[in-house]
């Protein structure tokens, strides 16, 4: 398997199982529904392991540019590789989403709220402040790269270090996810907010694009502030 195929397939995994476990909980008529955010970030959190089982011999699972990014800003990944990982997190990321698309086909006409429908596919704030938004995700996801690099220094039993981020994940979400629904990810919502642009979805709204800069910047930028802290600290 390639880098540009494993990067896919992994964050096909976890888009498909973190936008499913949100759609479960928040679509009416669901068999989750308002099963409520620790439920959610339980499903975010194993969405991440099992993508990681799958992608990481071949690719080393990023399944998300910021760690491509922040992993490269410090000299711990080619730059070279950067646009294949990106790409494939990208389009992993779109074939996720449509595919949990298929999966709820008969809800989406059930759920009135278009905001619910959007919230399946991307994150949106709680309190909508650009600055305090961007200084969450940034946060988040500088926590993740500084941690991730501390997991892989660490020699855990063979096999256990992806349930290990899972947990993690987790940990996150229900730390920090409040305020944003923790995005950390630019593949886990740019992606899947295309997705929902384009799929012909019953009573949708728009894509609220004056705020998808947000996870998509914050968490490049978070990444690189961690990883580069992270070196500084550790070494």
């Amino acid at each position: 398997m390639n880098f540009f195929l494993s990067e896919m397939v992994g964050t096909l995994i976890l888009t498909l199982f973190g936008c499913g476990v949100v759609a479960n909980v928040v679509l009416s008529k669901s068999k989750g529904q308002n099963g409520g955010w620790i439920v959610i970030s339980m499903g975010w959190g194993f969405a991440v392991a099992f993508a990681v089982y799958v992608a990481g011999k071949h690719s080393g699972a990023h399944i998300n540019p910021a760690v491509t990014i922040g992993l490269a800003s410090i000299g711990a990944f080619p730059w070279a590789n950067v646009p294949v990982y990106i790409a494939g997190q990208m389009t992993g990321g779109f074939i996720g989403a449509v595919l949990c698309y298929f999966a709820y086909r008969g809800h989406w006409e059930a759920t009135e709220d278009p905001d619910l429908k959007l919230a399946v596919f991307s994150t949106g704030p709680a309190i909508r402040n650009a600055v305090n938004n961007f200084i969450c995700e940034f946060i988040g996801t500088a926590c993740l790269l500084f941690i991730l690099l501390g997991i892989g220094a660490n020699n855990f039993a063979e096999g256990l270090n992806p349930l290990i981020v899972g947990f993690f994940i987790m940990a996150i979400g229900l730390s920090l996810g409040g305020p944003t629904g923790y995005a950390i990810n630019p593949a886990r919502d740019l992606a899947p907010r295309i997705a929902h642009m384009i799929l012909p979805i019953s009573g949708k709204g728009g894509c609220d694009w004056g705020y998808a800069w947000i996870p998509v910047v914050a968490p490049i930028c978070g990444g690189v502030a961690g990883a580069m802290l992270y070196k500084v600290l550790v070494g």
